[in-house]
């Protein structure tokens, strides 16, 4: 008999082997054929058959406190599984690393009086440390997913001193037992402390960061020593809280639709932080391998390339894989190259959203802190570098356009020497309007409005809401609220609050007022400064934007090369 040609019973099979798991107690069923009927011809496995569950629980209570290892439970669905609990119950408390694998219909078989079905999607808080479902395979996400929860659950069972961990797996028997070698599934390493940490792999190197709290100066000087000492960048956005000499403002290169560079495919990306806004740079970056650095430990796989996790504090560990030798900055210089030749060909702007990140992005003042709305103020920002100086910051924890004004109020209160800005579109400004009537406000915060009377968003042409043309308005970016880009009701409420009101329509009363808006004095008032913008130059500046790299015509390059040659090249490049 061979292996189960099931592809879950596979990668679970596969992964027990690759963390050391060994031991089982198995009881009789029919959901969990695949498993055991592939356990069993396996001399790796040290098998032990218990009819009764219950008893099969506490059997490894005990087997797992005396040997040490982790011991694994595998058992049918119904009520078989549930005579686990008081044995898991033990388990928990006693810290034992016990696995319960639990055959399964599937979850969409759960609540329509299917026969042997119950509900294992929760589970008692004082049983199981970690609970995955592993559905079927049917294409390469799915055999991700299901990969990656596997690593999930063998890691738990000795995380943090550990416990048991229930996997719930749908897995067929009827498949046949056809496979001679299991395939070798990819077995993500997490790491606690810095002993026997991996040796640096060999290639290019980046660092990604994600937004950040406030990060200091320790952790700064710790990332630029690693950077230097391996040729590495960083690649972050304005809500990484990263100003070191390696970063990288990538967006603007990454937005491009014609454009491809081996610079965002890095052998190695350490990846640190949280969300990032810069979906751009997080959709074009396709790292060989991701070593996830947090101290929640937690398995992270924005890029789907995952190789190990180290929970730990990141200055820790950039300082044990920072060499004493400092290497040449080929890689930043290349990426910064790209970048400004990228810039260079900025488009003329008609006035919207980027002309005025553009503007603003050159003159704040130095020592400021900015917030930004989502997502279009965002997405334009991260277009254009800001002083190194400046500490900037959005509300990507959850992604939504509330609370960007009262997230920038709370700042300024805790930093009243500071100038505090906000650039922020017309719905994100109205949802938390109520915000700028606390009589904490204080004369150092300034807010910039760009009103384009709707969710701007929802009408750019690679979003779906596009194809709904202005008729998107109305109910998709709700457009027509708020006094239809009344050029009073802000002025008056502004106004009666006791904010000085700038605004503009267009790119001269624009410049002027910008004088004012970026003073490096403290005002005596707090300040609002609305600008109005069309819908049509906002969806076309971010067009352009994203264009400024033409797509190559095979048939003109072939002429240019031929070129070199003569004429007769040119007319050959043509038949």
């Amino acid at each position: 008999m061979n292996y189960s040609n099931d592809k879950n019973t596979q990668l679970l099979l596969s992964l027990l082997k690759s963390y050391g798991i060994r031991k089982v107690i198995a009881s009789p069923g029919t959901t969990n054929i695949a498993i055991v009927g592939s356990m069993q011809h396996d001399a790796f496995f040290e098998m032990y058959s218990v009819v009764d569950e219950r008893s099969a629980a506490y059997m490894a209570c005990g087997l797992a406190a005396e040997s040490g290892e982790v011991v694994a439970l595998v058992c049918t669905g119904a009520t078989a599984s549930r005579n686990y609990l008081p044995g898991i119950t033990e388990a928990h408390y006693r810290k034992l690393p016990v696995l319960v694998i639990a055959g399964s219909h599937g979850e969409e078989k759960i609540g329509h009086l299917h026969s042997q079905v119950v509900d294992r999607t929760q589970s008692p808080k004082d049983t199981v440390l970690f609970s995955a479902f592993l559905n079927p395979i049917r294409n390469k996400t799915d055999e991700w997913y299901n990969t990656l929860n596997i690593n999930k659950a063998l890691t738990a069972l000795k995380r943090r001193g550990g416990g048991p961990v229930l996997i719930n797996i749908v897995s067929s028997a009827g498949s046949g037992f056809d496979t001679k070698e299991l395939p070798r599934a990819k077995r993500i390493n997490h790491y606690q402390s810095l002993q026997n940490l991996p040796a640096m792999p060999s290639g290019r190197t980046a660092v990604f960061v994600g937004s950040h709290t406030t990060m200091p100066d320790s952790l700064v000087n710790a990332i630029d020593q690693f950077c230097a000492s391996h040729d590495a960048v960083v690649f972050c956005d304005h809500t990484s809280g990263y100003n070191g000499k390696y970063k990288v403002q990538f967006a603007l290169v990454c937005s491009q639709q014609h454009y491809d560079t081996s610079l965002v495919r890095p052998d190695l990306l350490v990846h640190i932080g949280e969300v990032s806004g810069d979906t751009y740079t997080t959709r074009k970056l396709k790292p060989g391998k991701v070593w996830r650095v947090s101290p929640d430990g937690e398995f992270r796989d924005l890029f789907k390339s995952l190789d190990s996790v180290f929970e730990m504090d990141e200055d820790h560990f950039f300082a044990h894989y920072t060499a004493e030798k400092s290497l040449p900055s080929t890689y930043r210089e290349e990426c910064n190259e790209v970048y400004q030749a990228t810039l260079s060909q900025l488009p003329d702007l008609q006035f919207g959203n980027l002309y005025v990140a553009k503007t603003l992005s050159r003159c704040l003042p130095e020592g400021c802190v900015i917030h930004f709305g989502i997502f279009n103020s965002l997405r334009s920002w991260n277009f254009f570098e800001l002083d190194s100086s400046i500490q900037s910051s959005c509300n990507v924890g959850g992604f939504g356009i509330d609370g960007a004004v009262s997230t920038l109020l709370g700042s300024a209160l805790a930093n009243p020497d500071k100038i505090h800005y906000l650039c922020v579109g017309d719905l994100a400004f109205f949802y938390d309007l109520n915000s700028i009537g606390n009589r904490h406000v204080g004369n150092n915060v300034r807010i910039l409005l760009v009103n384009n009377g709707r969710g701007v968003e929802f009408r750019k042409k690679d979003h779906p809401g596009y194809q709904f043309g202005e008729s998107a308005d109305l109910f998709i970016a709700a457009g027509g609220h708020f006094g239809r880009q009344s050029h009073y009701l802000v002025k008056h409420i502004a106004e009666d609050l006791g904010f000085e009101y700038l605004t503009a329509t267009n790119k001269e009363d624009f410049d002027s007022a910008t004088v004012k808006f970026v003073n490096k004095e403290m005002n005596s008032r707090p300040i609002i400064f609305e600008v109005f913008t069309e819908v049509a130059d906002e969806i076309g500046n971010l067009d352009a934007v994203r264009n400024i790299v033409k797509p190559k015509l095979p048939v003109v390059d072939k002429m240019l090369e031929s070129a070199k040659t003569g004429i007769k090249g040119i007319v050959k490049a043509f038949k």
